[in-house]
């Protein structure tokens, strides 16, 4: 089984196959999916939401990333795994991004890291780049930053918004960035990003003409409760059907 690389990424965007990623947090969810045929496995700071009961991401500490990254980098063998930068782990400082990263992938087995953030972080990008550490980078809603952005909304609405947009997207490009999601961004600024772009853009909520698709394994497999975004669509109904067995169960 041949393992996914970023080489092969920038192949399929070439090409124009669609990149498909998803979440993973845990060694069994992490070793079916990436049997799937999945090329980016993702250990999303989503965990403190969909795992821990948070209702934002920002509870989530580095020492909670390389735990939930050992678990899935154990069970991948084709995938690329990638591992999100939690809160506060890379916009402090590039001594502390270089700290951080170096630990999920070192102790964590990722091959790569995923930070939120424009241009304002294109040093700190360009310097894990330097030390050998992948970057993904991350625009639009970014969820650490819910606060500050006064929620989960729609990014780059208006016209300044986009080419503002556009240009974070351009300088995480010059950085080094192997590749960036753009999250609830309007379908049309998401592709005038992505064909400005020579390296690949991953869409969640962003329409139908990023290079990928990335979903929260969680509302993937309908294995979840509460708000689910209406760009999330489910595969399966994972929660019925446990709830069914544990019913008869007891």
């Amino acid at each position: 089984m041949t393992q996914i690389t970023i080489r092969n990424l920038l192949q399929m965007k070439q090409k124009k196959e669609k990149i498909a990623m998803l979440t993973a947090y845990d060694y069994p969810t992490a070793r079916i999916m990436d049997q799937s045929g999945l090329h980016i496995l993702l250990i999303g700071d989503s965990l403190g939401m969909v795992v821990q009961g948070h209702s934002t991401t920002l509870p989530v500490t580095l020492d909670h990333m390389v735990y939930h990254t050992q678990m899935v980098s154990r069970a991948v063998e084709r995938a690329m795994v990638v591992a999100d930068m939690p809160f506060l782990t890379h916009n402090v400082s590039t001594e502390d991004a270089l700290r951080a990263a170096g630990r999920i992938m070192q102790e964590g087995g990722a091959q790569g890291v995923k930070i939120e953030g424009g241009r304002e972080l294109s040093t700190t990008v360009e310097r894990l780049v330097g030390a050998g550490i992948p970057v993904m980078g991350h625009i639009g809603l970014t969820p650490q930053s819910v606060h500050a952005l006064g929620g989960f909304h729609v990014q780059g609405r208006t016209e300044e918004a986009a080419i503002r947009l556009l240009e974070d997207a351009l300088a995480l490009q010059d950085a080094g960035a192997f590749a960036i999601v753009l999250e609830v961004v309007p379908a049309e600024v998401a592709q005038v990003v992505t064909e400005a772009l020579s390296i690949p853009t991953i869409g969640i909520g962003a329409g139908p003409h990023c290079d990928g698709q990335v979903l929260v394994f969680h509302d993937m497999a309908g294995y979840t409760s509460g708000y689910i975004p209406k760009h999330n669509k489910a595969y399966a109904h994972l929660a019925d059907i446990l709830k069914e067995a544990g019913v008869k169960y007891v």
